[in-house]
């Protein structure tokens, strides 16, 4: 039996949170293949994780971010569209490589424009308003204001931002709207275009809507807050999570392959055989005969399958669950992730 963590800190050295959502599932995953097992997901926001110095909290992915620049959380596992959308103040620490989207601007498919300028230039010759749906306010902005057509007409001014609950900006000749989802539902009788996120396209096509600008992409990151970061205790448990989702993550791009090989073979096959550093090489019971294991990339294996077809025998594949980077380039490799806020060049 288990139990659901009680206190959202407890003894827990770091405080993590997961995401809710369409990235969900392809998280939960990557935490069982990192060797992590969690329980009471489908129950409890605060479910179970087999080590007692991580509490686990699932909270929507827009939300993150957030709260984890406000120090609420160490660390969290949330999409790279939402860090950029709320432009906080965190580490990214880690590209997960699951929950690909497209963050993209669509208009009707019959319209006769191919990017967000003449779309724009088409509104203000007619003198109409250009009304954007989105849940990205933050990236929609930022994109828009730094069009060249936008700059040309209307300066520094701010094009107004309308949500329910407040209004703001001043130039009336733009306004982005907030959308509570259906964003796709939107033109072309409540929105000329939409910024939304997509995989596939396929429900923008079902929804009569073609892409004229990509603005960025995004997958799911692991996110650290700076100054839990910088605290020595917090940061040696960080590295850790971090190793392990690291070798998940990597695992999952390798093949673990064994062979044997006749001693006449052995230098001709391992100068054809990538690997992490070096294959490992044993010799046989038999006479004349060698063991040879190693790691490597899928993509290699295929170019130098025809190669150990000839030399080797025996061919044993495995799939590895991870490939961990101990040494110290691993953590170079950690702190060498970087993103910038979208602005329309």
């Amino acid at each position: 039996m288990f139990t659901v963590n009680p206190e959202p800190a407890g003894k827990a050295r770091v405080r993590m949170a997961i995401p809710k959502g369409s990235l969900e599932e392809g998280t939960l995953e990557l935490l069982r293949r990192a060797g992590y097992e969690v329980k009471g997901v489908y129950r409890s926001y605060r479910p179970w994780i087999n080590d007692p110095e991580i509490s686990l909290k699932i909270l929507r992915p827009q939300e993150i971010p957030v709260l984890v620049s406000e120090g609420r959380y160490d660390l969290g596992i949330t999409g790279l569209d939402w860090v950029l959308e709320s432009d906080c103040d965190v580490k990214v620490l880690l590209d997960l490589k699951y929950g690909f989207v497209k963050i993209v601007l669509a208009v009707p498919k019959w319209w006769n424009v191919e990017s967000f300028d003449e779309l724009l230039s088409e509104k203000i010759e007619k003198g109409a308003p250009l009304r954007i749906s989105t849940e990205y306010i933050g990236l929609t902005t930022r994109f828009v204001v730094g069009s060249k057509v936008y700059k040309r007409f209307f300066g520094e001014k701010k094009p107004v931002i309308v949500t329910p609950w407040w209004r703001t900006g001043e130039n009336e000749k733009v306004r982005i709207i907030l959308s509570f989802g259906a964003t796709e539902a939107k033109p072309p009788e409540d929105a000329d275009a939409i910024v939304d996120n997509t995989s596939t396209g396929i429900t923008l096509r079902e929804n009569n809507l073609k892409v004229i600008e990509t603005i960025t992409t995004s997958t799911a990151v692991l996110i650290v807050n700076k100054k839990s970061f910088e605290n020595p205790v917090k940061r040696e448990k960080i590295m850790d999570i971090a190793c392990l989702l690291r070798g998940a993550v990597e695992a999952k791009d390798k093949l673990h392959i064994f062979m044997n090989v006749k001693e006449e073979n052995l230098r001709k096959l391992l100068s054809r055989l990538p690997a992490l550093k070096s294959p490992t090489i044993a010799p046989l019971a038999v006479k004349g005969w060698y063991s040879v294991n190693t790691v490597i990339d899928r993509d290699e294996f295929l170019k130098v399958l025809s190669e150990i077809r000839k030399l080797a025998q025996g061919l044993v594949i495995y799939e590895p669950r991870q490939v961990l980077p101990l040494e110290e380039e691993g953590e170079k490799k950690l702190n060498c992730f970087t993103h910038q806020r979208i602005d329309k060049k």
